[in-house]
């Protein structure tokens, strides 16, 4: 059977996937921080293997003292120290499955929080050009796969290992020459086994890679859903859907043809093993070299080998599923950090734009030489058509995005090379894009502001007139919103979103079209309000409602990368030119 289409590269805007060096880098930094908890494990279950060894032992012996007559009294002290090694093994094993289980559940608390702390750190323009598709997935789904890995393959995998060396050192103590006989089945083990994990490790990564992509184009689809109805995209999104299915399913049959083959195999070569072992051990016994004794404990012992074996290979399967999704997880700890220049720092806040040009994609430019100087405490708006570049422009100016040639500097400072935080500290953006998170009303304002006190909290509310809905909330300030929690509408959403701006204080502002889920009427008072507490601070107003380019210090008209115009609104509609149109079209809609 064919694999499917590889997936050998990455399209180049997802986020990258961990080297095998990275990944097993990860791995011995979660075993010293839970050296502890495994070498309890394998201790516990030490034991437990010890006891179990001891059944067959006794067995072989008794099969001696049978054929050589033995007492009554015998038999009985030979059942009970076979029921008390049982005993004693059920116990050990049961302890060390529980500390398996906790052990567990802490590695993959581990995961779970490093996962999210350095997707929070990521730097916005990479996650805004990876898409929210393939982040959720690895947040999700692969979590989900390494839930059995980490809670179930990793202490047992470490028992098993254990496990088979004790039965491999009983075997030589007990009967010595039937240990090579355990190892007839071993030339088919390692043929076959490599056979699978030379094609298994990059199949898996290409499922999990496969799966991602579905759930891109269903997440794009579903967050754009009024888009593709209004443009009667939906057949077009429905056969790449198919498409993306199709060939996650093609991976998921040639996945399921490996295990087909290989699970077959390794059964072949357990009964080749014991086969082995029973035919050569009857001659050895025959010939005088072992004793009966001997054969009955190494017949146990080999038929016990089975037993570790198959859960090594067995959960070294699972954890080529696991490893191909841990492989995701710790791509992402593998994105460059922004560090940025600590010497960088801004004189003033002057905002200018020199000969910028950006694009998404090498090659393709979506700014085309673009200047702009943006005094102090000034309001420039940025207007123009759908896709002509505002949004992007504005990501610029609010150092998201670093150009692709020329400069965007804050006080001479180039944005792009100055540390995240700083440049968060003097520019904030705001788009129409706004998040309620899961807690209290006042956790959600404090984001901004973490030592803000009640009265703060509350003036930051009235300047975006969110103070009556706020207040009126059964715990006010302590209510709990988000998922759970008291529902807050999309307009109370983007007003919580610009109360926390006013809380952060940026002396830079870009808000691109931050009042676009409110209606006319409501956006214009908020605006205004707004305009009393952003008073003395440059803003950059990226809108479709030119009421906003009619309040604006100076207007730039953005068309096809370019800026096309620039100057006042009287000046602009004086001009006659794409402003004038604009505006007279606006105007008559309204």
């Amino acid at each position: 059977m064919k694999p499917p289409l590889r997936h050998d590269r990455e399209p180049a805007t997802t986020l990258p996937v961990g080297s095998p060096a990275a990944v097993r880098g990860y791995l011995r930094v979660l075993t010293r921080r839970h050296r502890l908890g495994f070498s309890a494990v394998v201790g516990l279950h030490s034991v437990a293997t010890l006891a179990g060894l001891v059944g067959p032992w006794v067995l072989g012996t008794l099969v001696e003292s049978l054929a050589a007559g033995t007492t009554e009294a015998a038999i009985s002290s030979a059942v009970g120290w076979y029921l008390a090694a049982l005993l004693v093994q059920a116990a050990f094993t049961g302890w060390s499955r529980m500390r398996g289980a906790v052990l567990g559940e802490r590695v993959l608390a581990d995961l779970r929080e490093d996962f999210l702390v350095r997707s929070v750190t990521l730097p916005t323009g990479v996650l805004e050009r990876a898409g929210t598709g393939d982040l959720v997935s690895r947040g999700t789904t692969d979590i989900d796969r390494l839930d059995k890995s980490v809670r179930e393959a990793l202490p047992e995998l470490a028992v098993a290992l254990v496990s088979l060396l004790l039965l491999l050192g009983a075997l030589l103590v007990t009967a010595p020459p039937l240990a090579l006989t355990a190892l007839t089945g071993l030339p088919l083990l390692v043929l076959v086994t490599r056979w699978y994990f030379r094609r298994a490790p990059q199949s898996y990564r290409s499922e999990s890679a496969a799966h991602a992509e579905v759930s891109n184009v269903l997440v794009e689809t579903v967050d754009a859903g009024r888009t593709v109805e209004a443009l009667r995209l939906g057949d077009r999104r429905v056969r790449l859907m198919d498409r993306k299915l199709g060939e996650w399913v093609a991976w998921e049959r040639y996945t399921l043809w490996l295990r087909s083959v290989w699970f077959p195999s390794i059964d072949a070569v357990y009964a080749s093993a014991l086969l082995a072992t029973l035919v050569l051990g009857a001659l050895f016994t025959l010939r005088g070299w072992i004793t009966v004794g001997q054969l009955t404990s190494g017949v146990l012992y080999v038929q016990m080998l089975t037993g570790p074996v198959d859960l090594i290979l067995r959960w070294l399967d699972e954890l080529q599923i696991g490893q191909a999704s841990l492989a995701r997880l710790v791509g992402v700890q593998e994105v460059p950090e922004h560090e940025g220049d600590e010497n960088l720092h801004p004189d003033g806040r002057r905002v200018e734009a020199r000969d910028v040009r950006f694009g998404y994609r090498e090659g393709v430019d979506v700014l085309h030489g673009i200047s702009l100087d943006v005094a102090p405490g000034s309001r420039v708006a940025l207007v123009g058509p759908s896709g002509a570049g505002k949004s992007t422009l504005g990501r610029l100016l609010a150092g998201i995005y670093a150009p692709g040639r020329g400069s965007v500097t804050l006080g001479g400072a180039p944005l792009a090379g100055m540390p995240a935080e700083r440049v968060r500290a003097e520019v904030a953006l705001v788009n129409q894009e706004h998040h309620v998170f899961v807690g209290t009303l006042r956790d959600n304002l404090r984001l901004a502001a973490p030592g803000a006190d009640d009265t703060e909290l509350r003036a930051a509310l009235d300047a975006v007139d969110a103070g009556d809905w706020a207040q009126a909330l059964p715990k006010g300030l302590d209510t709990e919103v988000g998922s759970g929690g008291a529902s807050l509408t999309p307009p109370q959403a983007q007003q919580l979103a610009l109360a926390r701006l006013v809380l952060a204080d940026p002396h830079t502002l870009v808000l691109d079209e931050a009042t676009s889920l409110l209606d006319p009427r409501a956006a214009r008072h908020l605006e205004r309000s707004l305009s009393k507490v952003l008073e003395g601070r440059t803003v950059i107003a990226i809108a479709h409602r030119l009421h906003t380019a009619h309040d604006a210090d100076v207007i730039a008209v953005v068309e096809a990368g370019r800026i096309s115009e620039y100057g006042s609104h009287a000046e602009l509609v004086a001009a006659g030119g794409p402003y004038a149109a604009l505006w007279r079209s606006w105007r008559d809609e309204g």
